[in-house]
């Protein structure tokens, strides 16, 4: 399978870093020339390149709970509709009429079919164009050919994945661990605009060295200051952020141990989506980006069957935490991106604590520049591997 670590195992190599005072250190640190973030003409090949040729998570399938449940918005610049069929399948289509052009839906909702408000041609769930008005006036038309756009589609372990272009980025989706429960339930979706590059904000996600500066009255108090495990499989990755009250688990025999309450697992789905475990609830992250200094963050908020009015004050308490703590991380990503026209800095150094930056741009420039090391001095370049 994805060959990540058991619960035990995490809980235990964490139980020895506090003991350590260590952490996973990759081989060596990395550097990122920051071009990397201010340059149209890369920004245009991430996008062509990587995005839209890639499974890229679009939504969990608890958006889609139902036949006709559909969500429609733009991935990597390209307006994109996804639906539940009357089968139980999820399409995912090019959000345009076959006929102008026009958006079919936005945001999502229920229908039975999508009805083009400009002149009534009408799609069944399944893409198929079922009717035009006044089809007498488009001689030769081909119905069966004019419906939707299809793309490519995959729903995996709670996750909706879209691939827009060919040819695709080699993923293996089968083998990805469990990510979303099938029983937990969509209860918030957010989008919020960040003055910043994607990457810089994705790179938040992928270190726990800035937790006691950045997050010192919000999640520090609760973790650690830079102990993190961190594993990759295939191009994604997963780090691991211990709770200070994963020191009960000492006395616990292995075979009890359970990690839940303990820690948040980030898992890191290449390129651009995070999936966030916490005591209540999951969250799915998407790392949209708009333009190369301004990126959306689209949160799907997720959790398990209401527990009654205790249960959601504690699930709006929860809400309410972690927000304050990543408003501090959009706060960072601003600043850094102002801070790139300082000229201060020909390149970023992530050092032995931030591997898995490290692996996200080893990949981002094998895809784009068609080499292992990025096509600068390997010396600069970390290795992916980790260890204690």
């Amino acid at each position: 399978m994805s060959g990540l670590m058991d619960d035990r195992s995490v809980a235990q190599r964490i139980l020895n870093h506090i003991d350590q005072r260590s952490t996973d250190l990759a081989d060596s640190s990395w550097r990122e020339p920051i071009e990397s973030y201010r340059s149209v003409a890369r920004f245009a090949a991430e996008k062509e390149l990587v995005l839209r040729r890639t499974p890229t998570p679009f939504c969990p399938s608890a958006a889609l709970a139902e036949t006709g449940s559909y969500v429609a918005r733009e991935a990597a610049g390209t307006p994109v509709l996804a639906v539940r069929g009357d089968d139980g399948q999820v399409r995912a289509f090019r959000n345009a009429c076959r006929h102008r052009g026009t958006l079919l839906a936005d945001g999502a909702g229920r229908e039975k079919a999508f009805v083009c408000r400009y002149h009534g041609w009408t799609y069944g769930l399944d893409g198929c164009l079922r009717h035009v008005p006044h089809e007498s006036g488009f001689p030769g038309l081909d119905k069966v050919r004019r419906g939707l756009v299809p793309l490519a589609t995959q729903e995996k372990h709670g996750v909706v994945f879209v691939t827009q272009d060919e040819p695709q980025v080699t993923t293996d989706l089968a083998n990805l661990p469990g990510l979303i429960p099938a029983n937990y339930r969509l209860v918030n979706t957010n989008e919020l605009e960040v003055p910043a590059n994607w990457k810089i904000l994705a790179e938040g996600f992928l270190e726990g060295y800035h937790i006691r500066s950045t997050h010192r009255d919000t999640f520090y108090p609760r973790q650690f200051d830079n102990l993190n495990v961190i594993e990759t499989f295939g191009r994604n990755g997963r780090i691991a952020f211990p709770y200070r009250n994963i020191n009960k688990l000492r006395p616990v025999p292995s075979a009890d141990c359970a990690v839940e309450g303990m820690l948040t697992y980030v898992y890191h789905l290449f390129p651009n989506a995070f999936v966030a475990t916490f005591p209540t609830n999951r969250a799915l992250v998407v790392v949209e980006p708009q333009s190369v200094g301004q990126t959306k963050l689209i949160t799907f908020t997720l959790a398990p069957p209401s527990q009654g009015d205790a249960g959601l004050e504690k699930l709006e308490n929860a809400l309410g935490f972690v927000e304050a703590g990543a408003a501090e991380d959009r706060e960072m990503a601003s600043a850094i991106q102002r801070g790139l026209a300082s000229g201060g800095n020909e390149h970023f150094e992530f050092g032995l604590f931030e591997g898995l930056i490290g692996h996200f741009h080893r990949n981002l420039h094998e895809l784009i520049d068609g080499v292992h090391d990025g096509g600068s001095d390997a010396s600069d370049r970390s290795t992916v591997s980790c260890s204690c």
